[in-house]
């Protein structure tokens, strides 16, 4: 009977942490923009694997759906799908300001090649394509931007 209990916990013991790295894993965003004139930023945060293909969104700053087409690299994959981010919209994002988003993540898409994208765009000013490519690692992460982003930074 000791013997039978004893395993039973091993197995227990072995097939916990398993089952824990399965579940989705809750991930902090940090993204910051720079200092510019003119309205808010509208955002696309979305996910792309490791061919670069659109796999999920995972944020979009700004309600207004006319101007989805300025975050092109998001649209064109198949972002701008509204059941795809229905519930994952907020206020667009003004100069200086700062946006902070959790969200969950499945374990497996850590350090596979998955990369976490932001397209940007202001009204009246210029359009940014993927302006953050930042790899999805175990490890926090850090970018700047080539746009209106300032830097992005994400942790676990």
């Amino acid at each position: 009977m000791n013997k039978t209990l004893i395993s039973l916990a091993l197995a227990g013991a072995t097939t916990a942490p398993l089952l824990a790295h399965a579940q989705p894993q809750p991930l902090t965003l940090d993204v910051t923009l720079k200092e510019y004139r003119g309205k808010g930023a509208y955002l696309a945060i979305y996910l792309t694997d490791a061919d670069g293909q659109y796999q999920k969104t995972l944020w979009v700053a700004g309600k207004k759906a006319k101007y989805y087409r300025h975050l092109r690299d998001w649209t064109g994959g198949g972002g701008a799908q509204r059941a795809e981010f229905d519930g994952l919209t907020g206020a667009s994002v003004g100069s200086g300001d700062d946006l902070t988003v959790e969200v969950e993540l499945e374990p497996a898409l850590l350090d596979a090649g998955y990369q976490i994208r932001i397209d940007s765009a202001v009204e009246d000013k210029r359009d940014n394509r993927a302006e953050v490519r930042l790899p999805l690692t175990r490890e926090p992460g850090e970018a700047t931007g080539s746009g209106y982003v300032d830097r992005v930074s994400y942790s676990f």
